[in-house]
């Protein structure tokens, strides 16, 4: 089933607006059981641009399948972490999205990947960049979190714990994509001076989860930008800027273009709106509209509060996004448009 979402519901519009801003979808059901709380799993595939028809149903089966997952994961007692986790390894696993297997590749034609990690429950996260060889760059930032004295971790560094960690290594042609090396050649010989940075199609994998016990949590992962200098890092693993996650308050994971979300702290820009006591959609657009307004930077971010409110809103062109809560699946790639399914209930294998 598919609802148009009708009206100047949008980051940063009037309602004369609404062919310029792009967003979708919040819930605002209540936690209807005193004393037990319904885990919730949110998950974005990046902000971008227009997504190709053929392309639509294979994104939109990666984003439902992380959904699934996680759901599942906390829906046998899992954590909050694990549920993150477990949501970003399918996306990464997933040639479709721009992290893991699927990211893009730097100007040397190489892949440099980063994500982070965060626990709501205690503030502690982990982080790497520009890491190379391993497939789920978010499993090594957890290990980081939870394995050293250290929050995040770069580079040769994060290689070498890897390896001590006993992650395999993986060859860099399983990381490299036919279509990712087509659109390295692209960018390089259609350089379009008129288009900047915040104007390309650059892609992030996220998570935002509650569990039964009221813990939050998020993670985040990318391959990156297009064509970007070697040695170049993101948002997606700074915490604050990739992602957040407090008990107190509410979980974030963002997207979009990494510099501008750097220079607006989007993640906890968005998580002091929610503070100030906005809900997740009015938190949401406040920060994203901010941060287009003030450095003319385009993204998304998926969001939740500590009573399992969620909300997933963008100002780029699309943001495939799937949620589940209360064994009801949704899911949308386009704004306007999102569909609702209650067969979870039949069946919770996403391999099925």
């Amino acid at each position: 089933m598919s609802i148009p979402k009708i009206g100047p519901d949008l980051p940063c519009a009037s309602p004369s607006e609404h062919s310029v801003q792009r967003s979708y979808a919040s819930s605002r059901s209540s936690q209807c059981v005193v004393g037990h709380i319904q885990p919730v799993i949110v998950v974005h595939g990046g902000g971008a641009g227009s997504i190709s028809k053929e392309r639509s149903e294979r994104v939109r089966n990666g984003v439902t399948k992380a959904a699934l997952t996680a759901y599942s994961i906390l829906k046998d007692g899992g954590s909050a972490i694990d549920a993150v986790e477990g949501a970003v390894v399918v996306l990464e696993d997933d040639p479709e999205f721009n992290a893991g297997r699927g990211s893009v590749l730097n100007e040397e034609g190489q892949v440099e990947m980063d994500a982070s990690i965060m626990d709501g429950s205690n503030l502690n996260s982990g982080a790497v960049s520009a890491v190379q060889g391993v497939a789920n760059p978010i499993r090594l930032a957890r290990l980081v979190m939870e394995k050293t004295n250290h929050s995040f971790l770069t580079d040769r560094g994060a290689n070498q714990f890897a390896k001590v960690m006993g992650i395999p290594e993986t060859p860099l042609e399983k990381l490299i994509t036919e279509r990712n090396v087509k659109r390295l050649k692209k960018e390089k010989n259609e350089k379009n001076p008129c288009l900047t940075d915040a104007d390309k199609n650059t892609g992030t994998v996220g998570a935002v989860a509650l569990d039964k016990n009221g813990n939050l949590a998020y993670a985040t992962s990318t391959g990156g930008t297009i064509n970007k200098m070697t040695g170049r890092v993101g948002d997606s693993p700074c915490v604050g800027s990739g992602g957040y996650a407090d008990n107190e308050i509410g979980a974030v994971s963002t997207t979009g273009h990494g510099e501008s979300i750097i220079k607006v702290n989007l993640a906890r820009l968005a998580i002091f709106h929610l503070e100030q006591g906005k809900n997740p959609q009015e938190a949401a657009d406040a920060a994203l509209c901010y941060m287009k307004t003030r450095v003319k930077g385009l993204g998304g971010l998926i969001l939740i509060d500590r009573s399992g409110e969620w909300a997933a809103r963008w100002t780029s062109i699309s943001m495939p996004w799937a949620a589940v809560k209360e064994e009801k699946l949704q899911y949308g790639i386009i704004p306007g448009v999102v569909h609702v399914s209650d067969m979870i209930k039949k069946n919770l294998n996403p391999c099925v």
